[in-house]
């Protein structure tokens, strides 16, 4: 492995040191939780504020510079600290005291694991003795493959002249661009101070200034406690235009007015969305459009989520993703999942708080479309995903956290958040989130801590609606429970039905509304054909409906599914096109999946993904490596 490569060049080099702001406190740590995919010894040490001096190198797509952590000495007993990391290179180590006094530090690393990384292990100096607060600096690089950071070279941003750069630390990949430790369950703010080439602007999840100047000095600071997956950077040829008081947009200025048009609903949303749940805490709140190659639809960075540009549709009908990205303010950068196996507390209730905001601001109808839509998928992963996996809160003790349920802790989460708005009602649901958010603000929670509040505020409370029994159902066993409230469309209802009678002859393409649909209804139009669907069939759809070369990134995912694993070839071209064009996981994996799957096509992946490779994300080829298997590299 590299990492043990790097631990003994180290070692021969002689590298190791051998022989505020008024911001909330941090809450303190759940004994209950345990996070298994952390090295760090939380409970002796706890980090509470992190301060960067980064230097981004395109040249050899490294960072360097230094982190210092401010920690809390939670045992006066103890004497090492333990950080998480991956792939760095560590040059140095030393601690300074409150009254300035600096002492070089010992460090090692200890064994390398192929998910985790490499464990740091910093030795406290006897001169510190039981210090309450200690400030450890260290000095380091990363290595240019670390797993948080894509460098991409000009051809392959948007404008062809610039370099970008982009992070993505969750879930565990904020190790591997700054030694901390690296869990859900510590928060801690940060400042940081980043030089880059004088052209480009680097932009933080942090107190981003529309108006900064572009130098190549920029400064930032994030006076709210975060956990470590939200720290995000990025780096490339970006221009900001705003779109309401608090909101605007930052991209390359090729895609700058498409993005402000498509995103120009945003300030409505966090207006609405503070008036349901309670006032936004982080000041402001824009966007940053990253190139294709970006893994997710987007990412929660507090102040400035990433978004990937395989959202502007041209038509506002993908914003679903915004919403869903704003209301993690509350749910997941408020109150965050104490470890990855609770991860349904960010995931489930900001699926529920994305379709509570898609009905005020764009209607009941269409947010049933999504419902629906969710789950749909969320019946397809208890296909694929093992019954121990099904729970909201599975035991989860080893793995990788960025792929364990696929879209369970999203769906069914949901479900499980209306299945008590139903059982209570609306209002006294309501009462429930605002006081859930106000009293857990900027701290960390466990599912079962979770459920202790749920009971002392509803289930006790209201006897009679929901036991704890049936509560724990949901956290607790694979599958949904039989009380569950099943999503229901009526356009979605009408758009199957319409499937259906197409697939069987009894009517003709000119009978097929598809012009008067929304994306959502086409997509269930297109997942609910007949799997012996004709190939004339096929293609009259593709070229009456214009499949093929839809602009909607949706309905491209769902049409290119169901060409692979209908081997409908004369569209394999435009496949193929469609698995260049973007880097979103959910928009590429599931094709090279159905390719595999069909029996026939296995081969035709591997090369396509080939072909493909250098377009996506580390996070994207893990996760498509995984499909192809046996036969790829991991």
């Amino acid at each position: 492995m590299r990492l043990k490569t790097l631990c003994l060049l180290l070692i021969v080099m002689g590298s190791f040191a051998c022989s505020q702001s008024n911001a909330p406190a941090p809450a303190a740590h759940d004994s209950r939780s345990h996070d298994f995919f952390s090295f760090a010894n939380t409970d002796q040490f706890v980090a509470e504020h992190l301060q960067l001096e980064l230097t981004i190198d395109f040249d050899t797509e490294q960072l360097y510079g230094s982190a210092t952590l401010v920690m809390r000495r939670l045992d006066p007993a103890a004497t090492e600290i333990i950080l998480d990391s991956r792939d760095l290179m560590i040059q140095g180590a030393s601690f300074e005291s409150a009254s300035g006094e600096l002492a070089t530090a010992e460090f090692r690393f200890g064994k390398s694991h192929d998910v985790l990384g490499t464990p740091v292990l910093i030795t406290v100096p006897p001169d510190f003795g039981s210090a309450a607060q200690l400030s450890l600096k260290i000095d380091y690089r990363t290595s240019p493959t670390a797993t948080a950071l894509q460098w991409l070279p000009p051809e392959l941003t948007t404008g062809g002249k610039h370099p970008l750069l982009f992070s993505q630390s969750q879930a565990i990949h904020a190790r591997s661009w700054v030694p901390l430790q690296d869990t859900p369950a510590v928060r801690i703010t940060y400042d940081a101070s980043i030089q880059t080439p004088p052209e480009l602007m680097a932009v933080m999840s942090a107190n981003n200034d529309p108006d900064t100047a572009r130098d190549g000095s920029y400064e930032f600071e994030m006076p709210q406690p975060i956990p470590p997956y939200l720290l995000a950077l990025s780096v490339g040829n970006y221009y900001f235009a705003p779109i309401g008081e608090q909101t605007g947009v930052y991209a390359e200025p090729e895609l700058l007015d498409a993005a402000a048009f498509e995103f120009a609903d945003t300030q409505a949303m966090l207006d609405t969305a503070e008036a349901m749940f309670g006032p936004y805490a982080w000041e402001r709140y824009d966007l940053l459009i990253l190139p294709p190659s970006f893994p997710y639809g987007g990412m929660e960075n507090p102040r400035l989520s990433f978004l990937t540009p395989s959202l502007l549709a041209g038509d506002r009908s993908l914003v679903s993703v915004v919403a869903h990205e704003l209301a993690h303010s509350w749910s997941g950068n408020l109150v965050t999942n104490a470890t990855w196996r609770d991860g349904w507390l960010n995931e489930g209730w900001t699926s529920y708080l994305e379709l509570r905001l898609m009905e005020v601001l764009y209607s009941k109808e269409r947010a049933a479309e999504e419902n629906v839509l969710g789950y749909r998928e969320l019946l397809l992963d208890f296909e694929q995903v093992a019954p121990d996996f099904q729970a909201l809160a599975p035991r989860f003790e080893t793995g990788d956290p960025d792929d364990f349920q696929g879209t369970i802790h999203y769906h069914k989460g949901n479900l499980f958040l209306q299945y008590l708005e139903n059982a209570f009602g609306r209002d006294r649901f309501d009462e429930f989130i605002a006081a859930y958010f106000d009293e857990h603000a900027f701290g960390t929670i466990t599912s079962e801590a979770f459920l202790d509040y749920l009971d002392d505020k509803l289930l006790s409370a209201y006897p009679g609606k929901v036991s704890r029994t049936q509560a724990e159902q949901w956290l607790y066993e694979p599958g949904l429970p039989d009380a569950a409230v099943i999503p229901a469309s009526a356009t979605l209802d009408e758009a199957a039905e319409l499937a259906a009678l197409f697939s069987q002859g009894e009517i003709d393409i000119a009978d097929i509304p598809a012009a008067d649909w929304s994306p959502q209804a086409l997509v269930h139009f297109i997942n609910s054909l007949d799997a012996d669907l004709a190939g004339d069939k096929l293609k009259e759809l593709d070229a009456t409906l214009g499949l093929s070369d839809t602009r909607n990134a949706e309905i491209g995912r769902t049409w290119f599914i169901q060409v692979a694993k209908r081997q409908y070839r004369p569209a394999y071209a435009k496949l193929e096109e469609h698995l260049n064009r973007f880097g979103r996981g959910r928009l590429v994996q599931p094709v090279y999946q159905a390719l595999v799957e069909n029996g026939a096509d296995a081969d035709l992946a591997r090369n396509m993904f080939e072909r493909a490779r250098r377009l996506y994300h580390p996070v994207t080829i893990t996760s498509i490596q995984r499909v192809l298997q046996p036969g790829t590299p991991d």
